[in-house]
């Protein structure tokens, strides 16, 4: 399968310029392209083929006065961007088919937009030099932040500046077989919920960290200091980054708390069971905020894609199952009840009952999984949740597979 590694990069004040070069010469690119299809829409006639594209608006373009500039960048980078607007048509395309969620039609890039992006590939010629920085053609070499070695050479490399002002190397790599992790006995069901962030089916519970709770004073500050000041002032814009980089801090730490967990559970247990949630339709309650906060569809995202790379099994049960209604001791169903009802006792067996622990159980049983932990069902003591679970690295990581 492939996967991303991406490190951090620290370009030179020179080399951030050749950056905003080539960010600037792809999105023109791309609106040309989009505007000449979008025309020939208009006017009834085919849409022009990538090859038709790539001479009018990049090999001919570079000779006339108005794109001359376009010379100043890789023609790889100018390529690629073709290549990002053939799949958008395409992913919008097969929405209207069915064969994908329904997206939008493919939209002018702007540049005001603060999150920019360019891709290399194999025939740009890009490298890692023997001092392990990063050699892009037309940019130089760039002082990049190795945290880990990566598996195999890779593909393609994407540089990317987000909102915050940061700068990022994204590389595809191919992973095989070898990291597949020996077989292991126990099968797992998670419950995900908010009070919890995750309850076990053998009797843990996951404190949720609520990153976004925890930072609410700073961002409002921050965001409060960014609306006092002038708008198309360079003050503005360096309170915006300030306030870019404290939700960056806030996703950072969320995300490498979905990636501590979803590894750790990966590896202890051969296969794992989550519940197929209306993430979207829940978002539109009251709790919006703290469901967001608690980021189920990343962390359920990168429970299939470990699954798949480490030989697991990932098993996803219907959002309609009565997880948290049948007794997971005799199998009655005991009806709804109220969110507040924490404890409940089966009107068949008698048994008391967790709910959340009872839920976790259902789904191990519903995946058709075996429940190894012997009465974690019943209502068991106090739990406390490791440490470790919501530690975060001092300084925020980029987003790395894992």
């Amino acid at each position: 399968m492939q996967l991303r590694y991406s490190f951090r990069l620290y370009p030179s004040a020179g080399q951030r310029a050749a950056l905003a070069r080539a960010f600037g010469c792809a999105r023109v690119v791309y609106n040309d392209a989009l505007r000449a299809r979008e025309t020939a829409r208009g006017m009834g006639l085919p849409f022009p083929k990538t090859g038709d594209l790539s001479r009018q608006l990049i090999t001919e373009a570079k000779s006339t006065p108005e794109r001359a500039w376009l010379g100043e960048v890789s023609a790889v980078v100018l390529q690629q961007s073709l290549r990002d607007l053939d799949t958008a048509y395409r992913n919008f395309f097969d929405g209207l088919k069915g064969k994908r969620p329904r997206m939008g039609a493919p939209r002018y890039k702007s540049r005001k937009n603060t999150r920019q992006a360019v891709r290399f590939t194999a025939n740009a010629r890009w490298s890692i030099t023997t001092g392990r920085k990063l050699r892009l053609p037309k940019i130089g070499d760039v002082r990049v932040r190795w945290s880990r070695t990566l598996p195999s050479t890779p593909s393609t490399v994407s540089v990317v500046k987000d909102s915050a002002d940061r700068y990022f190397a994204s590389f595809v790599v191919e992973t095989g077989p070898e990291e597949v992790l020996p077989e292991t006995t126990p099968g797992l069901g998670i419950d995900l919920g908010l009070r919890h962030f995750a309850v076990l089916s053998d009797g843990r519970k996951i404190d949720s960290p609520r990153f976004l709770r925890r930072a609410e004073k700073r961002l409002k500050k921050a965001q409060h200091a960014l609306s006092r000041k002038e708008k198309a002032g360079k003050n503005r814009n360096k309170a915006r980054i300030r306030v870019a980089r404290a939700h960056a801090r806030v996703a950072d730490a969320r995300r490498e708390f979905h990636h501590r967990l979803s590894t750790r559970l990966i590896r202890e247990n051969q296969a794992v069971a989550v519940e197929d949630l209306a993430v979207k339709g829940l978002a539109r309650t009251r709790l919006a905020k703290s469901i967001h906060d608690a980021g189920w569809s990343a962390f359920v995202s990168m429970l299939e894609y470990k699954a798949a790379r480490y030989g697991r099994i990932f098993v996803r049960i219907g959002r309609f199952e009565p997880t948290s209604q049948v007794c997971s001791q005799c199998g009655v169903k005991d009806g709804p009840k109220p969110l507040h009802v924490r404890v409940w006792e089966c009107g068949a067996c008698g048994v008391v009952l967790d709910r959340d622990i009872n839920a976790a159980v259902n789904v191990a049983k519903a995946a058709g999984l075996a429940v190894s932990a012997c009465g974690a069902q019943v209502r068991p003591g106090l739990v406390p949740a490791p440490r470790g679970e919501a530690g975060t690295h001092p300084t925020p990581q980029p987003s790395t597979a894992r």
